[in-house]
């Protein structure tokens, strides 16, 4: 019967003849048309390899080459307001003209009246201490305005007096001090003698610059007060009248600060040794209660208060320079015959 090729055939069964298709080699059999594989021409599949190999895959699991939770960039910054630019008016302001005019007069007058020198010695303590004293001092005199003032213009009499210690202490101090150097002078060793004299320019610069100021000042308003008296008109009654002008609105404040920082410095004694300047001061604030004492006479008030008031100022400014005077001793080694021996305390 014919198989149409498929059917068994002769040798096609597995060998020894046992399948359908024949018995023995060579016999018929039903095996496969075309024989068992003998072997998997690509090998078999490596276990869980990628079904794409030849593919390279995207660096960056997301959809975009860099993530971004904003796609249209980050979003625009609050609106910052704007800074209100001042004007410059107010440069040509009272208050602009008036803090300027005052830190000038400051610069010039801490430049001249408070040097003090390589022999001067800082001591924060005492500074703090001085401090102190001023205001109990000053709040010592307010009290006593309150509780035993009785005139109306109490108040206007002691800022006129606060005002006047304030201007005629460089008075006294460039009239006291001379003889307070000297005597300190004298009261040295002899062999240092030459030393402390050589150091007398500073102090001595000074005073000049004090006095060159007062008679600017006083000379510059003399005479603006005759040209107006005159009836000055022209360029010139302008030019005197600015340079009056000047000398009110600047050199009022920088006298006045002068003035203060003379009497602190003591004219930049300190140049000389570190231990004139409490000297000076001890000196200075004698002379000024007696000064006070002629002109007002004695404070109001019963008589325990008022000594106490006219001697309270000048007994403690004496007791803080003793007492800066023995801190320079024991702390820094400084005595009147010797100079200091170790750093200042800043």
């Amino acid at each position: 019967m014919a198989t149409g090729g498929w059917g068994p055939g002769p040798g096609s069964g597995p060998p020894g003849g046992q399948g359908p298709g024949g018995q023995g080699p060579g016999g018929q059999g039903w095996g496969a048309p075309y024989g068992p594989t003998p072997g998997a021409p690509y090998g078999p599949p490596a276990p869980n390899a990628d079904p794409y190999p030849n593919q390279n895959p995207h660096p960056n699991p997301y959809p975009y080459p860099y993530p971004n939770p904003y796609p249209y960039g980050p979003p625009p910054a609050p609106p910052v307001p704007a800074r209100r630019r001042r004007s410059r008016l107010w440069f040509f302001s009272a208050p602009y003209l008036a803090a300027a005019v005052i830190r000038s007069a400051h610069r010039v007058a801490t430049r001249l009246f408070v040097q003090e020198g390589d022999g001067r010695i800082e001591d924060r303590t005492v500074d703090r201490v001085q401090v102190a004293r001023t205001v109990l001092g000053a709040v010592a005199t307010l009290a006593l305005l309150l509780v035993y003032g009785v005139e109306k213009d109490r108040w206007e009499d002691a800022a006129t007096n606060g005002i006047g210690n304030a201007i005629i202490a460089p008075v006294l101090l460039i009239c006291a001090g001379p003889l307070v150097m000297l005597g300190f002078i004298l009261y040295v060793p002899p062999h240092l003698r030459p030393q402390l004299r050589s150091r007398l320019r500073a102090p001595l610069k000074a005073v000049g610059w004090y006095l060159l100021t007062v008679v600017a000042l006083g000379g510059i308003i003399y005479g603006a007060s005759l040209a107006a008296q005159n009836d000055m008109r022209g360029w010139q009654g302008v030019l005197v009248g600015l340079v009056a002008l000047v000398a009110i609105v600047w050199g009022l404040p920088f006298f006045f600060l002068a003035s203060l920082y003379s009497a602190r410095s003591a004219f930049n004694s300190a140049h000389v040794h570190p231990m004139l300047p409490p000297v000076v001061t001890v000196a200075l604030v004698w002379v000024l209660a007696v000064f006070n004492l002629i002109d007002s006479g004695m404070p109001q008030g019963p008589p325990v208060v008022q000594f106490c008031s006219l001697l309270g100022g000048p007994l403690s400014v004496t007791a803080v320079s003793l007492w800066e005077m023995r801190r320079m001793r024991t702390r820094f080694g400084v005595t009147v015959c010797g100079t200091a021996t170790a750093p200042g305390l800043r």
